[in-house]
Order: C-alpha cells, then structure tokens, then sequence
C-alpha cells in the first residue's frame, strides 16, 4: 500500500473510530494516543438485559482496556436479529480488524458470520452458528453443565421418589437445548425422579417468577427446580416463597459474583448449587490478539471448564480465587513436558508424531517423548516417569478411555497437570485432566454419515459394514455414536456388520476379508474409522473381485495422504478430516498454562470433509 493511500485509510479510520466512539461507545484507557492504534475490534452483544451477558460485556472492557494498542467498539441487538445484522454491518463499515459477536440467534445470524468471515476473522461467543466459517468458536459446554445440575439433583434426592420443574431459557436456543439433553441424560438414570413440568422463562427472572407463580397452584409437589440460569433459579425462589411452598431444592447455573450472582445465593442458602458459567469474554481477547499477530496453535472451538458451586464448595473457592497467577515456570530453564504416544499404528499417528517433536522444538520446550506401542501399560509407566523427573507438564493421547484414575492421581499429588491430546478419558473427577485438545469424534461421525447419506441418495436398503478402531477408545466410541445418531433419521441405511480394525491397515484387511466371506446380504458402503483400516479393506474387495468406490462406496475419517491417493484412483469416495497437527496447538497450551493463564477445558480443532472429487486439487497442499 502506497503511503499516500496509507494515509488517507488512517484519516478516515480515525474519524469513522469518533463516529463509533459517539454512537456506540468503546473501550479506550485514558490518554491513549490514536496513533497507538493497531487493532480495532468489533464487539456485537445479543442483549444487555440478561446479567451474565453483562458480566461478559464487563469482562472483554476489562481485559481490553489491558493493552495500549486495542480499542474496541461495542452494539447492543437488545435481543433483535434484524438490528444485530445492522450492528455488525455498521461495524465493518467502520474498519474493524476482527469481529467478535455473541448471536441472538445461531441460524439467522449464520449467514452475516459468513459474509464477514470471507473478508476479517470472526469469533463467536456462546452460541455457534451454523457451519464453520468463523475463525473460533468460545463457549460453556452447555450439555455437560445440565449433566452436572442431574448429578446435583440426583444427590439432592437420593433414592427417595423426587418431582422436578425445570425452567429453560429460550425457546429453541443451542443453549437451552443442551442444558435440557444433559439435564434428562443424567436422569434417565434415576427413574425414581421425573421431570414434572417444563417452563420457558427467556433467561429472565421476572419472567420466571410469574409462569412458577402461575404453576405452583397446578402442581401437587416439586422437589427440585432447575433454573437454566441464576436469574431464573432467583425467580423461581421468589414465587414459591410467596406461595407459600416450602423443602423445595433450588440448583440454577451462572455462578457469578456480586450481591444478586449466583454465589451470593448459594451463600445465602437460597440456591442449593450452582455452576459458574465463563462468559469467554476475557478469552475472547486474548485470542483475538493472537489471531490479528498471526500466531500459531488457535484451535477452531474452545469450550470452557464450569465449576460447581455449593455451600461445602464456597470456602474452597475463595481459597482458590486467592491464588496468584505468576509465572509458573522456574526462571532460566526451559519448560519440560512429559508426552506418551499411542503408538504409530497409522500414517495419522506418524503425522501426529512429528507436529509434536517440531512444535516443541521450534518454541523452545524441553521434549520427552514416549511411544506406548498401543498398550496401555506402557502409557500408564511412561507418565510415572515423567513423575518422578519432575516435568513441567504432562499430555498424552490415551489408548483407551478407562484406567487412568490411580496414574492421573498420582500426576495431581505431584502438582503436575495433565493435558489430554487426541483422545479423551472416562473418569468421573474431572479435576485429574487440565485440558483436552483435539477432534470432536462424534461430528467427524456425523460428518461421515451425512456425506453417505447426501451421496448414495438412495431409495431402497443401503448396507454398510463399520470397521472400527481401538475398542473402548475414545475416537472408536464417539465415531459409531455420531454416524448411528444420523442414519437412525434414514430407515433404509443400516449397519450389518460391525468390527475392530484396531486402527490398523493389515486388520482392516483381515477383518474385511472375513466378513465378505460371511456376509450373505449385498455390501453398499464400507465406513472405517481411519483411513488405514479402509485402504487394508480395500485390497480386501479388490482381491475378492469388487471394485471399491463403484460396486461398494467407501468412507473414511483421517484425510492423509494415502487416502487422497486412493480418492484419486477412484477406490475411496470420501474422507473426513481428523487433524493430527496438534503440536503447534499443545505448545501454546503448555505456554499459556505455564505463563498463569487459565486453559479451557476442550479445544477443538478446525477440519474438514474431502469427498472425491476434489482429491487431485487438495493433495498438493496436505502437510500429511
């Protein structure tokens, strides 16, 4: 750029950032030059009605007005899809750099998102939109929070017969629909508790107070109400105070401070728990500077870690909030951190491999490296290792998802945290794991079946065999749960076949082999766990004189460079990305851990589906 054409831009950014700054309000320190401005930053809020989106709106003002060179420009939707679109076109037209929205709604503001995202970066807060075209997506793990209000509920009651309402948000929002799935999934376990009404209340506490006002006449006996917000919960509290009705159990989520948040009210004994529920504003900006500096290792989805709050849990809390946030790191020496491998049982694994020991070494962190060979013991052996030499850090990818509990105990005695790579494990105090970072299994399933399901577009039965990975790891586990999960919508498409490959190509050959000798009905669709499994399937029916991707279509989850290959000769019809480059991604965890700052829970990396047809064009490009 021209330094007259330079020039004009920053004359006529400063007056669109008055313009802004007297319309919208913004977030400037006091003093601050306009020539110190390098990054300009878009905020729109769904609504400033409800207090956890204030406390969000409070968080990112806060963080942001932490840096010199950062302002940014604020809109409030009050909660009006077609004002929030005016929002965020008005912000763009002022010269943002990136845009961080929290939608109104996912679906009508996906294709805004969209439009913006072909030109700036985007984050989106709390509720993702449609697709993935943002560049990060920060968020509660919304289903996990309701699974924690059912444990709570469940305790609350006991074995006795028990009676809930719950009070859900918005009508239809990804928030409230979660929260209710996590909520019934825990429930369903306990048929001694039935959820006797649902109310839907908007997140607003009047709201809530009136429609339980209304329904506490009707309702014979509630033990427990579930607020799927503290403002609801509050609410609720209030209308059966006043009607009189007493030994009901209040459990809400938010958690935040102040005199009316959630903690006050546990405090007070109003609540009998709740769950703070980070806003993602503070995170929001961090990640917004290291996406507009180009830094490595931005993962596509972050979901926050919730915490329950109970009268027993409050004193703790303050403990904890009381914890300074220094630098964790011995000075003068170079962070170490311990990593157990799997193995290298696929092209995905070697990939994954080498992103690890590169990462490390570009950034400066001390490796040490263990191959488990694919068995559990070796993993379990190599992290008492890293024990006793007193690393930094701990990450592994675990074989399989069960087991860990005694080793991950002895990590946190230790004082070591532990991240997970690859691979999730299955323990019920999550407190043993810091955080996990890698693929969603289940949507690279879903992925998979949709792609068939699109595809074949057929009409009469279609049959597919699976061939699955490790039995009781996380990936084999979380693939069949998100392929059945969309052909149970689709009565023609049924699996008749399902075994392990154990991830490796000469089984997939094996296990294929076998069972087109057994199977008696006709094949229409292979879907494999991993490329490998699929490519070893594929001599299979080629030895048997088929023709893979004509006489039986083949999908696969990986994306390496052997099934483009196969993409390419016709034999494989589609592929699912799983990415193994994880490295960059790890390194900066470890980073941020070990310079104070909090990790998500999950980090989710960006991928994609690669049918055929575009084999030829990606593969120049694949760094695995």
């Amino acid at each position: 750029m021209s330094s007259a054409r330079a020039g004009r831009r920053r004359a006529i950014r400063s007056l669109l950032l008055l313009l802004a700054s007297l319309a919208l309000g913004s977030c400037q320190p006091e003093g601050r030059k306009a020539e110190s401005l390098h990054f300009l930053i878009g905020f729109s809020q769904a609504n400033l009605s409800e207090p956890w989106r204030i406390a969000m709106t409070e968080e990112i003002r806060s963080e942001a007005a932490r840096y010199s060179d950062m302002r940014i420009i604020y809109t409030d939707a009050a909660d009006s899809t077609g004002r929030q679109i005016e929002d965020v076109n008005r912000l763009m037209h002022y010269g943002i750099d990136l845009l961080i929205i929290s939608p109104t709604d996912s679906r009508a503001l996906t294709p805004i998102v969209r439009e913006v995202y072909s030109q700036i970066p985007v984050i989106v807060l709390d509720r993702a939109v449609e697709g993935y075209d943002y560049s990060l997506f920060i968020g509660p793990d919304n289903e996990r929070l309701g699974r924690e209000a059912g444990g709570v509920i469940a305790e609350l009651l006991g074995d006795r017969p028990g009676r809930v309402l719950e009070i859900q948000g918005r009508s239809g929002s990804p928030p409230a629909l979660s929260r209710s799935q996590g909520l019934r999934e825990v429930l369903s376990k306990h048929p001694n508790i039935k959820i006797a009404d649902v109310i839907v209340a908007d997140w607003l506490r009047d709201t809530a107070e009136d429609k339980v006002a209304a329904q506490v006449r009707v309702l014979p006996r509630i033990d427990a109400i579930f607020a799927q917000n503290d403002a609801m919960a509050f609410g609720a509290w209030r209308a059966t105070s006043t009607a009189g009705r007493r030994g009901i159990r209040f459990i809400g989520i938010d958690g935040l401070p102040g005199p009316t948040g959630g903690i006050e009210l546990v405090r007070k004994g109003v609540l009998s728990a709740t769950f703070t529920c980070p806003t993602g504003g503070k995170e929001s900006v961090a990640y917004a500077r290291d996406i507009l500096q180009h830094k490595e290792g931005i993962p596509k989805k972050i979901f926050l870690r919730p915490s329950k709050v109970t009268p027993d849990l409050l004193l703790q809390i303050r403990s904890a909030e009381s914890i300074s946030r220094e630098f964790r790191a011995a000075p003068g020496r170079p962070i170490v951190l311990g990593f157990a491998q799997v193995g290298s049982e696929s092209e995905w694994r070697v990939a994954n491999t080498k992103s690890i020991k590169t990462a490390a070494a570009k950034v400066g962190i001390e490796l040490l490296f263990e191959d488990g060979k694919q068995h559990q013991e070796n993993q379990i052996a190599a992290i008492r290792s890293f024990i006793r030499r007193k690393v930094d850090v701990i990450a592994f990818s675990p074989v399989v998802e069960s087991g860990w509990d005694e080793v991950l105990k002895e990590a946190k005695a230790a004082g070591i945290p532990v991240i997970l790579s690859d691979r999730a494990v299955d323990l019920k105090d999550d407190s043993l794991w810091l955080s996990f970072i890698g693929s969603d299994f289940i949507e690279e399933g879903r992925r998979a079946a949709r792609w068939l399901v699109e595809n074949s577009k057929a009409s009469g039965p279609v049959n597919i065999v699976e061939l699955q990975g490790t039995i009781g790891s996380a990936p084999a586990i979380d693939r069949t749960i998100g392929f059945e999960e969309v052909i149970k919508d689709y009565p023609n498409y049924r699996i008749i076949d399902s075994e392990s490959g154990d991830f490796f190509r000469d089984q997939g050959y094996e296990v294929m082999k076998k069972i087109l000798l057994r199977e008696t009905k006709k094949i229409d669709a292979l879907y494999a766990h991993n490329d490998d499994m699929a490519i070893g399937a594929i001599q299979a029916m080629e030895e048997a004189g088929l023709k893979p991707g004509k006489d039986i279509i083949v999908v696969s989850i990986d994306a390496a460079h052997g099934a483009f290959k196969a993409m390419i000769e016709g034999k494989l019809s589609c592929t699912v990305e799983c990415n193994p480059l994880l490295g960059p991604q790890l390194m900066k965890a470890v980073k941020d851990y070990m310079s104070g700052k909090d990790l998500p829970i999950r980090m989710i990396t960006s991928e994609e589906v690669f049918p055929a047809s575009t084999a030829k064009l990606k593969l120049a490009g694949r760094e695995y």
